[in-house]
């Protein structure tokens, strides 16, 4: 999945002012999917130059195509549905799922679940345990969970997202903001020092807020090829996570200063 930006070499974070300003560009896409470099200069009081580096790079991730004087709304998918990515690094999602679970304390207790390839596989492993409550707005694993007679599983409202099968927006946020959890489990496109837990999806961002500010604990639970990515919104940052289960691939100068901002960082070994 695709990373804001990245230079060939190393994962490289940027700034929030910058990651900012390039969902407002995005916003301003009008209802033909076009916007000029006239409406983005005069909007966002930034210069033609900056603007253009940013359509740059963000047609280079394919969320847009530059046009003669402007930009249109790319038309490829950039993020990986789930069904597709359900097969990705399998094997350290198991393992990864495995070591959260282990992270929860025993007896009767609450988590939230966003959605996610590896945060289902967290539901898989807990779904025999007893006296555990999970809300989620994932339809994925509501399906996997939702007949275990030991587990009392709440699902949000929300709009469905197709790449993602995820329900949100204001329903699944009304859900998230009128309940409190132990641990909320957040499964992300990108973690880094620099840009915090960040998805494809401002929508989506917005709703895993809405979990994360309700939850006393933040796991983030991501195969390495996450860590040291910045996609384009924000679900949290860093100073929001207190621990973070990733698997021996992750770039571990990249957790060094994730753990040096105060995260317990874990990594699984095969």
């Amino acid at each position: 999945m695709a990373n804001l930006p990245f230079d060939g070499s190393a994962p490289r974070a940027i700034s929030n002012k910058r990651s900012e300003r390039m969902l407002a560009e995005l916003s301003l896409l009008d209802e033909d999917g076009f916007v000029s470099l006239a409406t983005l200069t005069r909007e966002l009081d930034v210069s033609a130059a900056t603007v253009r580096r940013d359509l740059a790079d963000m047609e280079e991730q394919g969320f847009l195509v530059r046009t003669h004087g402007g930009a249109r709304v790319s038309t490829p998918q950039v993020e990986v549905p789930v069904r597709l990515r359900d097969s990705q690094f399998r094997e350290a999602k198991q393992r990864i799922a495995r070591r959260a679970a282990e992270l929860l304390p025993d007896g009767p207790y609450s988590i939230a679940l966003s959605g996610g390839t590896t945060t289902a596989e967290v539901a898989k492993v807990l779904a025999a345990r007893p006296a555990l409550a999970i809300v989620t707005n994932s339809l994925t694993t509501v399906m996997a969970i939702a007949s275990r007679p030991n587990l009392k599983v709440i699902m949000t409202g929300g709009v469905v997202r197709p790449s993602s099968y995820e329900a949100v927006g204001v329903l699944a946020e009304n859900t998230f903001n009128a309940i409190n959890v132990g641990t909320a489990i957040l499964g992300t496109d990108g973690i880094s020092a620099l840009g915090g837990a960040t998805t494809h999806d401002e929508t989506e961002a917005r709703t895993n807020h809405a979990m994360v500010a309700h939850a006393q604990r933040v796991m983030v639970v991501a195969d390495g090829s996450k860590v040291g990515r910045v996609t384009l919104a924000k679900m949290a940052d860093l100073g929001e996570i207190h621990t973070l289960v990733t698997d021996e691939t992750a770039d571990p100068d990249e957790l060094e200063r994730i753990a040096a901002r105060g995260v317990d960082v874990h990594v699984v070994r095969a």
